[in-house]
This record gives structure tokens, C-alpha cells and sequence, in this order.
């Protein structure tokens, strides 16, 4: 396991206190502080979101808001299990849950600091899970992930979300709707998470679909957002394998445990229904990564191509304005000789040759004439007119 580099003092502080263990433990309302006497609470909203307690039959006793009567409850129901939900837990309560049900310190610490990696470890009796939910959001075409964090031991389960999903009161319901399946234990809860968790996946896959065509489309049609819209998609899909992935190990690993921890068969054909709808997952995200790759390729083309079209498209109108300015710089040139000859002879000074002779104007024109043909043949040489 990596440890993380960011631990607060305060962090260090409260992990030191979680050793003291269920029997005779101090209330979650209270944080020890040496042999000093419990102190108050710290924050007045609670991060519990549910609290109950099951018999040996999976049916609920009752429910709580307080973690002191869960545990109370807990210990007065032989064969029971806790099930506690909480969201966004700050240390004082999760101190109260570890110092119960000896939850270890590193798991504490990152189910507080949550921004963890899909895992799953085991700390003795307890494993402690990671798994990232998703939701695709239709308004805005994008992907949501949330994290949650399950701690799952001989008699208990508890649950950290960070995020919205997944729909976890949905869960419950599943689960208190089928006592059998909740009698067998903390287990068939880690199982149902999951399989909500997966199940969830399936309007992300379907999403991530349609915007995939969509932008196949917008590829084709000469879209000019398009290439940002593939980059943030081309995220959104690595984001989601980022979940999908890790959370294969975790199957791996829960079914290599699952003889030598006892888990029943049903509860591994369960775990197995499970994986093999990651499998489609995961197999559909390499599908959109494939697809998203070669989109990105023929979008470059397709960029590329339309850039030497209007390169091409630009030189052909410089061509034809350069040959237009030789046409005019041509007859610009033709038509200054006549104007040179005509401004030397408009002059009108009293000495100047030819200025009184019979054959001066004649010879202007000729001389206007000559000059501005002659022009106009080294023009049409010269394949500028």
C-alpha cells in the first residue's frame, strides 16, 4: 500500500487514538484525549446517512441516528450485523467506528482523505475496499465519479461515500426486501455495493456510445469544436477504465479469498455474476478507446486535408493576382511612354529642338506610338499579357 504524503498533525493525532477497542469503548460523541475526560463533539452535522442493525435472519431491528446506540444494538443481537452509512466523515466520527470495530489507522486516514485508487486490502477480520461509481449525466453529456469507501468485518459494514453515488438507499431496500440474502452477512452487502456499482455503469457505457457516433459524425460534417470535444471525451473514457479496471482486480482477489474465508457458493456465483458484467464493461471501454484513437486519427486527416485545400486554394488566388498585376503593370508601363513624350513636348519652352519644325508633331506620335508598341512586345514575350 502507498502511504500518502499528505498527513495533517491533526490526521496524526486521532489516528494515535484508535487502538482502544469495542469493550468499554468511549461513545462516538466524545474524542479521547489522553486519560482526560471525553470531550464534546466537534461538528454539529452528523455524517451519518443511515444506521441499522440485522439479525442473524437479515431482518432490521430498528434504526439509529446515533453511533453509541448502533454499537449498543450491535452487542445486544447475537449473530447481528451493523450496517452504518456515512458521507464525508471528518476524523472525530470515523475515531468513534475505528475504535468499535478496530478498524487500522491507514485505512481510516484514506477513507478521510478519500482521492484513493479502486482497491481492496485486508486488515485481519477486516477488508477494506475502495470502488469508483459513475453516472452519466444527460444535460451535460458528461461523466460523473464518485468514491466509496466500504469497510466490511465479522459483524459489520460500513460504508464512506464521497460523491453522490451510487444510489446506496436503493441498496438497502434491495437487500431488506430479500432477508435471506441479507442473512448471510456483511459479505452478500460488499457483494450487492458492488453490483449496484457495476450495474450503474451500463447508462455510462450507453452514453459514452452515443456521444462517440455523435462525433463520428461531427467529424465527417466539418465541425470545427470537434477535436476539443474528442480530447474531453478521449479524458472521460480514461477516467472510467481508471474505475473499471482496478475494480477487476478487486473481483479477483474477493473470489481467491472466497474458500479461504469461508464464503458460501452462492455468495461466489454472486461475486461471479458480478464479474463477468465488469468484463463487458471493461471490454466495451477498450472498444471506445480504440474508437477514440482512430477518430482522433482521421480527424487530423481530415484537419490536415482541409488545410492543404485552402493552402492550395490561397496559392491559386495569389497566382491569379500576381498575373493580374503583371497585366496592369504592363499597360501602366505602355501607357507612361506616351505621358513621358507628351510631358517633354508640353513643356512649351522657347528653345527647344523640333519645337518650331512642320514634322515635330508627327514625329511625337510616331516616336508615342513606337515606344508604347515596342513595350507591348516585350509584354507578350515576356508572358505578361
Amino acid at each position: 500500500m502507498a502511504f500518502s504524503s499528505h498527513r495533517s498533525a491533526r490526521t496524526r493525532q486521532m489516528l494515535g487514538a484508535l487502538r482502544p477497542r469495542r469493550p468499554g469503548g468511549v461513545g462516538p460523541d466524545a474524542v479521547l484525549a489522553g486519560d482526560q475526560a471525553p470531550v464534546t463533539p466537534l461538528r454539529a452535522r452528523s455524517a451519518i446517512i443511515a444506521a441499522a442493525v440485522y439479525d442473524d435472519e437479515g431482518h432490521r431491528t430498528a434504526n439509529y441516528t446515533r453511533l453509541a446506540d448502533t454499537f449498543r444494538a450491535l452487542r445486544s443481537t447475537p449473530g447481528g450485523m451493523a450496517w452504518i452509512g456515512l458521507e464525508r466523515p471528518d476524523e472525530h466520527e470515523l475515531a468513534a467506528l475505528a475504535r468499535e470495530f478496530d478498524l487500522h489507522p491507514l485505512a481510516v486516514e484514506d477513507a478521510i482523505q478519500a482521492h484513493q485508487r479502486p482497491k481492496i486490502e485486508r486488515y485481519g477480520d477486516t477488508l477494506f475496499v475502495v470502488l469508483h461509481a459513475a453516472r452519466y449525466l444527460d444535460s451535460v453529456e458528461e461523466v460523473e465519479f464518485s468514491e466509496l469507501h466500504v469497510f466490511v468485518g465479522p459483524d459489520f459494514v460500513v460504508t464512506v461515500r464521497h460523491g453522490s453515488s451510487p444510489d446506496l438507499p436503493a441498496v438497502r431496500a434491495r437487500l431488506e426486501s430479500s432477508p435471506q440474502m441479507l442473512g448471510r452477512g456483511p459479505e452478500a452487502v460488499l457483494y450487492a455495493i458492488m453490483d449496484r456499482i457495476v450495474d450503474d455503469y451500463a447508462p455510462v457505457v450507453s452514453g459514452l456510445d452515443f456521444d462517440i457516433d455523435q462525433i463520428e459524425g461531427e467529424v465527417f460534417s466539418g465541425d470545427a469544436h470537434v477535436s476539443r470535444r474528442i480530447y474531453e471525451l478521449s479524458r472521460e473514457v480514461v477516467d472510467f477504465q481508471r474505475a473499471v479496471r482496478p475494480l477487476q482486480n478487486v473481483c479477483q482477489s474477493l473470489a481467491k479469498g472466497a474458500e479461504k474465508y469461508r464464503v458460501d457458493s452462492e455468495m461466489q456465483a454472486y461475486l461471479r455474476d458480478v464479474a463477468d458484467h465488469l468484463t463487458e464493461v471493461a471490454e466495451s471501454v477498450e472498444t471506445f478507446r480504440a474508437a477514440l484513437r482512430d477518430i482522433l486519427t482521421v480527424n487530423a486527416t481530415l484537419v490536415a486535408q482541409r488545410q492543404n485545400e485552402e493552402m492550395t486554394h490561397l496559392t491559386e488566388v495569389s497566382i491569379k493576382q500576381g498575373e493580374e498585376v503583371k497585366k496592369i503593370s504592363g499597360w501602366a508601363a505602355i501607357l507612361f511612354a506616351p505621358t513621358l513624350v507628351g510631358a517633354i513636348y508640353g513643356m512649351n519652352f522657347d528653345v527647344m529642338p523640333e519645337l518650331h519644325t512642320a514634322w515635330g508633331y508627327p514625329m511625337a506620335l510616331v516616336l508615342m506610338l513606337a515606344v508604347s508598341v515596342g513595350l507591348y512586345g516585350v509584354f507578350r514575350w515576356k508572358k505578361w499579357m
